[in-house]
């Protein structure tokens, strides 16, 4: 029998975890085709391509609690102050990466690409750019704490960045999140999900070219 969803954000995790693989996830159902979608153990990481990799992933994390902060729709100020906010921890990070005596890139690669398709998205398409917050912050809590970890223990002596560090109860901070997104698209038609649910397979390309960057060269 096939669990009917309890809330839109079911229907969301629903279609994105399709769009995994079967090495990334049980209910995966894409066919492996970059290096990044292959199972983590499989990956060999680079300093260099994950300082560019925290580079660009704090340009859209910038983006998002920007437009948040300064909402174009009343109800995006629901999703201030969440507890997953990841731009001043990676900022830490990268200040550390510093005094180790590393080379911090400009950001201008994918991740500023993204933040600007964020911010025009978040301007006039609010259902589609819902389906990007939800599917770049939740999925940094799952599989993305799985690489950081599986990373770390590869390049960086097993330090825990605070990039993966979260104030309280990060299943708490996660459940008060999926409440406020199943509220907020409560009284959106069925057109408004279907469209935010149909933006998903461009999430997940902006988020892989991002997410790349940690296998490129030195």
């Amino acid at each position: 029998m096939t669990l009917q969803p309890k809330g839109f954000v079911d229907e969301m995790r629903m279609v994105s975890m399709k769009l995994h693989t079967r090495e990334q996830a049980r209910e995966g159902e894409k066919e492996v085709k970059g290096p990044e979608e292959r199972s983590v153990s499989k990956w060999n990481p680079t300093v260099d391509g994950y300082l560019r990799f925290l580079v660009e992933s704090k340009s859209v994390y910038d983006a998002l609690e920007g437009i948040v902060d300064k909402p174009d729709f009343p109800y995006y100020a629901e999703l201030r102050n969440t507890g997953l906010e990841r731009s001043e921890q990676l900022g830490k990070d990268l200040e550390w990466f510093k005094g180790q005596g590393y080379g911090i890139p400009g950001p201008s690669g994918p991740g500023v690409n993204y933040a600007c398709y964020l911010q025009e998205l978040s301007e006039k398409d609010s259902p589609a750019f819902m389906c990007h917050y939800y599917n770049y912050y939740f999925a940094h809590t799952a599989g993305g704490r799985m690489i950081g970890k599986k990373v770390a223990g590869k390049i960086l002596n097993n330090k825990v960045l605070e990039f993966y560090k979260w104030d309280g109860d990060l299943k708490q901070i996660l459940q008060n999140l999926r409440d406020k997104i199943n509220k907020i698209t409560l009284g959106w038609t069925r057109e408004e999900k279907n469209h935010c649910l149909e933006e998903t397979e461009r999430s997940f390309k902006y988020s892989g070219d991002i997410l790349r960057l940690i296998l490129s060269p030195a």
